[in-house]
C-alpha cells in the first residue's frame, strides 16, 4: 500500500499514541511523527517511523507541512493526517485508499476523510447547516473535513499547497479545503469508513446551546483566526455567518459561565485585536494572566 500517515503530537497520551503506532508497524506503513511537546515523547518507534521534534511549538500546520513533505519526497502517492487521540487502524488505511482511488476516475479530488463518530456525544457527527451532497452509498461530497484522517495524494498537495502556518492551529484544515474548492477540487466524506475521534476538552451546556470547553489559549487562535478568515473571497459565506455573529455570545459564554472566566475574557479580546491587525502565527507578546 503505498500509502503513509502523519501523526502530530503535543504532550500526549502516551500510551495510546503507541498503541497507535504499534497497530501501524505491524503492517509496516511509514509514518512521519511530528512532535510539538516541549520534551521528546518516550515512544518506541519502529524502522518505518520518522520522528521530529518541535520543541518550540511550530503549530499543527507547520507539523502537518513537515510530515506530508517527508512522505511525499520519499516516494509515497498519499498520506492520511491524524490527531494524536485519534482512533485508526490499518484497515481503515486501505479502505480509504480504495475509495480515493474510485472517487479519481471521476473527480478531481482533494482529500477524502471518515465519518467522525464523536466521543463526546456517542453519535456520527454531520454538518448543521452543510450536510453535504451523498453521490451514493458509500461517499458524500463536502465542503470540508477536519484534518484527523484526512487523506490526500502527492498531487492535489502540490496543486493546492502546504497547509497555511500563519493560522497556526485552529481553522488549518478548513482553510486548506476551501482553497482546493477554489482550484476546482472536491472534497469527500466516506460514509464506509468511521473513525472515532475526541474534539475538543469537553462539551458544556449553557441556555440550551452546546459550547467546546478547551484550553483557554485556544481562544485567542479561534477569535483572530475567525477575522482573518472571514476577510478572503474563497472562506465560504455561511462559515462566516455563522461565526462573525457568534463572536459576541462566545465571549460572554467564556467569561462568566467557564472556569478563569477572567483569563478566557482576555485571550477573546487579544485574539480579536490581533485579528484585526492581521497578525498571524504564533501567539506573541506577554500573554494574559
Amino acid at each position: 500500500m503505498n500509502c503513509g500517515l502523519v501523526i502530530v503530537l503535543y504532550h500526549p497520551d502516551v500510551e495510546h499514541v503507541q498503541s497507535l503506532l504499534d497497530e501501524l508497524a505491524s503492517h509496516k506503513l511509514p509514518v512521519a511523527l511530528v512532535d510539538n511537546s516541549a520534551n521528546e515523547t518516550p515512544l518506541t518507534l519502529s524502522p518505518s517511523c520518522q520522528y521530529f521534534h518541535f520543541p518550540n511549538n511550530v503549530g499543527i500546520a507547520e507539523a502537518q507541512n513537515v510530515g506530508l513533505n517527508y512522505l511525499f519526497e520519499n516516494g509515497l502517492s498519499h498520506a492520511v493526517i491524524l490527531d494524536q487521540d485519534s482512533s485508526f487502524t490499518a484497515s481503515m488505511a486501505m479502505a480509504l485508499l480504495n475509495q480515493y482511488h474510485d472517487l479519481e476516475k471521476t473527480y478531481k479530488i482533494a482529500a477524502l476523510g471518515p465519518s467522525i463518530h464523536c466521543q463526546f456525544t456517542n453519535q456520527v457527527s454531520i454538518g448543521r447547516v452543510q450536510k453535504g451532497k451523498q453521490i451514493n452509498s458509500q461517499v458524500r461530497k463536502v465542503k470540508q473535513i477536519i484534518a484527523s484522517g484526512m487523506m490526500l495524494s502527492a498531487s492535489a498537495f502540490a496543486e493546492i499547497g502546504n497547509k497555511e502556518s500563519g493560522l497556526f492551529i485552529d481553522g488549518v484544515d478548513h482553510e486548506w479545503c476551501w482553497r482546493a474548492n477554489k482550484l476546482g477540487f472536491a472534497v469527500f466524506q466516506s460514509l464506509a469508513v468511521c473513525m472515532p475521534h475526541r474534539q475538543g476538552d469537553d462539551r458544556v451546556k449553557v441556555l440550551g446551546l452546546m459550547f467546546k470547553q478547551g484550553a483557554s489559549v485556544r481562544l485567542y487562535y479561534q477569535m483572530r483566526n475567525i477575522l482573518l478568515l472571514s476577510r478572503r473571497g474563497y472562506v465560504p459565506f455561511y462559515w462566516k455567518c455563522r461565526h462573525l455573529p457568534a463572536i459576541p455570545l462566545r465571549y460572554i459564554v467564556n467569561r462568566f459561565c467557564f472556569p478563569e472566566g477572567k483569563l478566557r475574557g482576555k485571550f477573546i479580546v487579544k485574539g480579536l485585536i490581533d485579528g484585526i491587525r492581521s497578525k498571524s502565527g504564533k501567539i506573541q507578546g506577554s500573554l494574559p494572566k
